[in-house]
């Protein structure tokens, strides 16, 4: 067997596996020799049938079974030995005169090759890196909204603007009848407004869904429908009002503090008001360092520039999946794709560069600390190592989730990475100014 490799320019190369009968007929003949044990044919013994009716009927096949074993196997380590850091995988070149009636046989492939650039992480154009702090509306917000979900639900029998009230909306010709509690406070306009203020149980309003609701969302929330049914929908509606309710909002004392927090946890408003501003901005942060990577990944990709085997990649996607693509599609998913190729690699090369790894029981580590957050959540505080330990097995025995929790933790390493690598330009916001900056 003869492998040889023959350079097109930087980026696409061709290997070519010669494999002569010497190198297949004794594996051949030792698995035919086998059959001819085995073989059950009428008319003959067990183990006497005879070799020119074995080769006949199975020569052929069991020759292309191992010689397709013998490239495979070749050409893989052909690839480990030589370094050849390759995209995608190799692509048999189609040869027309082939013919497995030969005895000697020449087999080639294309090959596409990663680009080799280097990284520049001095960020010419400062990165953003968001401090997001939560202002006191917000926390007074959240404090009210405590007081309400603690709060005591009254009945009422005429609603006014801070009433909560439920009933049935109906439209026959949509068939939409959908029991649902609003708040008057979600209703928009004047007109709609008055229409719900003064309402008792048993009245019957007549309403329109177009400006109905401040918000369009709690539209889909009122009737049961999709983002895309209410989209465009006018139509009118009745509501028949069943029940009026207020919140009276709970005390801030406490009692309060204990039912939110655990007792003892929590003494005074202030206390309460720092608990909440400090778990906000825990929230923040993730979403912050989640742009802050997202943020770093556009700077490289933009300001890394090298090619790729453009070609050999299209082709290559044309044949990777389990039902061959056309042409057109091939160029399409190319470029859907392109952006994310390019990125893992600079990705590797960074993490390559700067011995960036993770071992085995690192990401189970890890795991074990995202279940055991999951846990707190449902009020188990403290749970024992060996839980921890088998549930972690358990999770990590399943692929999906040990790649999704590799990725996150990966993710991790760089963002950590870049934080002790590149200056980035840091700026104090609030999450609504976040939202209208990053999102905008």
């Amino acid at each position: 067997m003869n492998i040889t490799k023959e350079s097109i320019d930087s980026l696409n190369a061709v290997v070519k596996v010669d494999i002569t009968a010497a190198d297949y007929k004794e594996k051949v003949e030792t698995i035919l020799q086998d059959y001819r044990k085995k073989a059950d044919i009428p008319g003959f013994r067990k183990g006497h049938v005879p070799m020119g009716m074995v080769k006949k009927q199975y020569g052929k096949s069991i020759m292309i079974d191992e010689i397709n074993k013998m490239l495979q196997e070749s050409l893989n380590n052909y690839l480990t030995e030589e370094k050849l850091d390759i995209l995608g995988n190799p692509l048999p070149k189609v040869n027309e005169a082939f013919s497995w009636d030969a005895e000697d046989f020449s087999f080639e492939f294309e090959l596409g090759l990663a680009p080799q650039f280097d990284v520049d992480l001095s960020a010419k154009k400062k990165i953003t890196q968001y401090n997001i702090i939560a202002e006191d509306s917000l926390i007074d917000k959240e404090v009210e909204n405590l007081q309400t979900r603690f709060g005591n639900v009254i009945q009422k029998e005429e609603a006014v603007e801070t009433s909560n009230i439920t009933g049935t909306f109906v439209n026959a010709e949509k068939e939409i009848e959908k029991k649902s509690t609003i708040a008057v406070s979600d209703i928009k306009g004047k007109v709609n407004v008055k229409k719900f203020t003064g309402a008792k149980v048993g009245d019957v309003l007549e309403l329109k869904t177009k400006n109905l609701f401040e918000d369009s969302h709690k539209l889909m929330g009122a009737l049961g429908l999709s983002h895309d049914e209410i989209e465009g929908l006018e139509i009118p509606l009745t509501f028949t009002v069943e029940e009026i309710t207020e919140t009276e909002l709970a005390e801030l004392n406490q009692e309060l503090f204990d039912k939110i927090f655990g007792e003892g946890k929590v003494a005074t408003t202030e206390e309460l008001r720092a608990k909440i501003k400090e778990d906000a901005e825990g929230q923040f942060q993730q979403q912050s360092e989640q742009q802050l990577l997202n943020a770093v990944t556009e700077y490289l990709v933009e300001n890394t520039k090298f090619d790729l085997p453009a070609d050999f990649l299209k082709k290559w996607l044309a044949t990777a999946g389990e039902n061959p693509i056309s042409e057109e599609q091939a160029n399409e998913e190319f470029e859907k794709s392109e952006k994310g190729l390019r990125y893992q690699l600079i990705e590797s090369k960074i993490m390559s560069a700067n011995d960036i790894k993770l071992d085995f029981e690192e990401l189970k580590e890890y795991a074990k600390g995202f279940i055991k957050a999951q846990m707190a959540q449902y009020g188990n505080l403290d749970p024992e190592e060996k839980e921890l330990e088998d549930i972690a097995n358990r999770v990590l025995g399943n692929q999906d989730e040990a790649k999704r929790l590799q990725d996150q933790l990966v993710s991790k390493k760089l963002l950590d990475f870049y934080k002790e690598t590149i200056t980035f330009k840091e700026k104090e916001v609030s999450y609504d100014a976040f939202v209208k900056e990053v999102y905008k």
